[in-house]
């Protein structure tokens, strides 16, 4: 195995609290030395890092790669670059595919080619019911043993709360996590947030009860079942309000907010922009203020990219027939430290919301081998990024298949200059 060495770096690791300027000593896949180097250590390469900030690989909770069955809206091979390039060395990605990641030969053909790639890793989210149809559950276990993390109905609401009061039972008994979008299947129908601006433009409305029934629900099943429940995507005050109540019960849950929700609002959907069609919907701005709260406060455990690439002919239509999702996964890592320096809640919290926060989330066997953080021993997962390099998004630019995405023309700063997933150097 090829030897690394980062110098001249400034070492971030929100986990163990690390910020200082020190060397990384890399060695068979694994972080062999922070600061002090391996005596006979000798690398076959060195990265110079002055100027750059050194982190833990970014963990992005909700990416679609669109593999199997929607290849012409994104392909494994391009979703992956446009993580690594990104900077991005985890990534989960819902089992709404096409065929649906229902049964352990689909998932592990899939975790097989994204192994052939060798760029960042994939964990699965099985579907919950089969064929996402709200029926019958899925064999968990089996599906856990091809690999898949946790459960997910995707976007698709269970509309029978019997099912989901079932599933989340099953589900505890084994200490599975159940990945839930909070959305009443049938106040959820339309396409933008209810209020003022889709009044004016006469667009059908979402209104916040739509994801605070959902949660309510979810969090009344999680008393009686034990279930622990990861949220996707939480995207008003109210919602945020109920996660806060519910962890204060001391309940095993966690959310995540996406980079849409965080920075955007309905307010930028402007004249029937269709890029900014988007599920959830954008809100107003006093949700947004509470989402960054919450981001800040812990209350939300995590920033997702929210990925979703979508053809040019299914979004160049009018707004309400328009696909919804956005490409996001170059567009985390300085979203994040946008946020951090706008909210005050810093670099390291910044950091802490797309490494080892989301990681936390992952399964314990991964979380054990050192992904979301930088400790000696540990794998060899790690972003190094300029924080001063200013750049604006050009969507034809972007790696990812998907070319559309709301902060079009958007200045940003900071970039990955190099991605390593196991002390390999996929990106720069």
């Amino acid at each position: 195995m090829s030897r690394t060495l980062i110098t001249n770096g400034r070492v971030i690791d929100p986990a163990s609290g690390t910020d200082k300027k020190a060397d990384i000593a890399i060695a068979d896949g694994k972080i062999a030395g922070i600061g002090g180097i391996p005596a006979g250590f000798k690398a076959d390469r060195t990265i110079d890092a002055a100027g750059c900030i050194v982190a833990p690989g970014l963990v992005d909770l909700a990416a679609r790669l669109r593999e199997p069955g929607y290849e012409h809206e994104g392909m494994l091979e391009s979703e992956m670059a446009a993580a690594i390039a990104g900077g991005v060395t985890s990534v989960v990605c819902p089992p709404d595919t096409d065929p649906v990641l229902d049964e352990p030969g689909l998932v592990e053909m899939l975790k097989f080619r994204a192994e052939k790639l060798q760029g960042a890793r994939l964990f699965p989210l099985g579907a919950l019911t089969r064929g996402l149809a709200g029926g019958v559950l899925t064999e968990m276990a089996e599906l856990t043993e091809a690999g898949c993390i946790g459960f997910s109905q995707a976007d698709v609401p269970l509309a029978d709360t019997q099912v989901l009061q079932r599933a989340l039972l099953y589900a505890s008994t084994f200490g599975y996590t159940v990945w839930l979008r909070p959305q009443d299947r049938d106040l959820g129908k339309g396409v933008a947030a209810s209020g003022p601006l889709a009044t004016r433009l006469g667009l059908s409305g979402v209104p916040v009860s739509a994801e605070t029934i959902a949660i309510f629900t979810i969090v009344e099943l999680m008393k009686s079942t034990g279930a622990r429940v990861h949220l996707c995507r939480i995207s008003s005050a109210a919602g945020v309000a109920l996660v806060r109540a519910a962890k204060a019960q001391g309940l095993p849950l966690t959310c995540d907010v996406s980079i849409n929700s965080l920075h955007l609002a309905d307010t930028d959907i402007g004249f029937f922009d269709s890029r900014a069609r988007l599920n959830p919907p954008l809100r107003q701005q006093g949700d947004r203020d509470a989402l960054s709260a919450g981001l800040a406060d812990g209350t939300i455990d995590a920033l997702v990219s929210d990925h979703t690439p979508v053809e040019a002919d299914a979004k160049t239509l009018p707004f309400a027939e328009a696909e919804p999702g956005a490409t996001g996964l170059e567009l985390l890592l300085p979203l994040a430290l946008q946020w951090g320096e706008r909210s005050g809640a810093g670099l390291s919290r910044a950091l802490e919301v797309i490494s080892s926060a989301p990681a936390k989330l992952l399964t314990a066997a991964d979380a054990a081998t050192g992904i979301g953080r930088l400790s000696e021993g540990g794998v060899a997962d790690l972003c190094v990024f300029d924080p001063a390099i200013e750049w604006q998004v050009q969507p034809e630019a972007l790696r990812s298949q998907g070319k559309h995405t709301p902060f079009a023309g958007y200045p940003l700063q900071g970039r990955a200059r190099h991605t390593l997933v196991a002390g390999r150097i996929v990106h720069g």
